[in-house]
C-alpha cells in the first residue's frame, strides 16, 4: 500500500465543504440545518483476522486492518455528505469520526458534524 491508500478527506473542489473547526475563515453560517452523520459497520475478513493474529505475535502495523479501517471512514464521511447534500447544506462544521467495536463482529465508525449553508462575507 502506498501513501495515498492510507488517506481519505475530500478532493480540491468540494460542493459540500467538511472541516473540523466551528466555522469557515471568510465564510458567515447563514442557515444552520442540523446534525448530520455517515454511519458504516464493518466486519473483518478470515484472511485479515488469521493475518492480523499472525502479525500481532511478532508485532508492526496491521496493514490489512489498517487499509479497512481507512476505506471504512471514507465511506462514512461519504455517506455524511450525501445526507448534508440532501438536506440542502454546502458544508459541514465540527466534524468528528466516532469509532467503536460493534459486538465482536466489526467495526462501527460514525462520522458526524453539523450540516449548514454558508456564504463568503
Amino acid at each position: 500500500m502506498g501513501i495515498e491508500d492510507y488517506g481519505g478527506g475530500q478532493g480540491p473542489q468540494p460542493d459540500v465543504l467538511v472541516v473540523t473547526t466551528n466555522d469557515v475563515p471568510g465564510h458567515r453560517v447563514e442557515q444552520v440545518i442540523g446534525e448530520v452523520f455517515g454511519l458504516t459497520v464493518r466486519s473483518r475478513h478470515l484472511g485479515s483476522q488469521i493475518g492480523a493474529g499472525l502479525k500481532s505475535m511478532i508485532g508492526g502495523e496491521l496493514k490489512g486492518l489498517t487499509k479497512t479501517l481507512v476505506e471504512t471512514r471514507n465511506q462514512a464521511m461519504e455517506r455524511l455528505v450525501e445526507q448534508a447534500r440532501v438536506r440542502g447544506a454546502n458544508a459541514v462544521l465540527a466534524f468528528r469520526f466516532d469509532v467503536t467495536e460493534a459486538a465482536d463482529v466489526g467495526t462501527e465508525v460514525c462520522a458526524y458534524g453539523t450540516a449548514v449553508v454558508v456564504a463568503r462575507q
